[in-house]
């Protein structure tokens, strides 16, 4: 096999991928996704790049079926109340939350991410603080993220990316997902913080994903807009 016909290979499969990957609304709630293939799914996560490497986001898997009807009432994007289901909550083998930090961590010059630079990206001093002035002007200056709300925001954007990589490394191994923003957000916050110990000055919750396997195939033909509709070459 020549190196551009495994290439051409590796396309057809991230098309055929793409193709396949639906958001899906009910699971087969008697199929569970191996663990070794969620391993995967999860590595896809850690391994997604993020703003100056800030990493601002937090996973929180929710397996304890009581736990999950927790969010029931007020998570209606994975409730099934549109379709007299049990919805994902359900019947996901799989269901997270997408946690975006603060305000409290993500700002300049904050414990958490002089920690996050030493411990985790194990850098010297002056590249701590070279990366700690230009984060400051980032801030500041560059994006206008100075509040709370708008540092919480900015790290819900940065959660998306770990979002698309599970969801497309999902696909590829023929697992179903689903991402939900249809949930009150102060209710599934105070739930956090009661049930789950998640400190709601450190961490929001960004959005919901669940996993699984489809118990029915699409109802309707994926359609999207053609590529000259959605890109222009300049």
């Amino acid at each position: 096999m020549t190196q551009q016909t495994a290439t051409s290979d590796i396309q057809d499969l991230i098309v055929q991928a793409f193709n396949f990957r639906h958001a899906t609304k009910v699971f087969d709630a008697d199929r569970k996704i191996d663990d070794s293939e969620f391993e995967t799914i999860l590595q896809s996560a850690r391994l997604s790049p993020s703003s100056f490497g800030m990493e601002p986001w937090h996973l929180l898997i929710v397996q304890n079926p009581a736990k999950r009807e927790l969010f029931r009432d007020f998570a209606w994007g994975a409730n099934g109340a549109f379709n007299g289901s049990a919805g994902q909550l359900g019947t996901a083998s799989h269901f997270a939350i997408l946690l975006a930090h603060t305000g409290a961590t993500m700002t300049h010059h904050s414990d958490y991410l002089q920690k996050h630079m030493k411990d985790v990206k194990q850098l010297p001093d002056d590249v701590i603080g070279f990366i700690n002035g230009a984060y400051q002007k980032f801030q500041q200056q560059d994006f206008h993220i100075e509040g709370d709300r708008q540092i919480t925001d900015w790290s819900a954007r940065q959660a998306y990316i770990p979002l698309a990589n599970m969801m497309t490394t999902a696909a590829l191994m023929g697992i179903d997902s689903c991402p939900i923003e249809g949930f009150e957000m102060d209710k599934t916050s105070a739930v956090l913080a009661e049930h789950f110990d998640i400190d709601p000055a450190i961490y929001q919750p960004a959005v919901m994903l669940a996993f699984g396997y489809r118990a029915d195939a699409p109802a309707h033909p994926k359609t999207r807009r053609a590529l000259d509709q959605m890109v222009t070459w300049a």
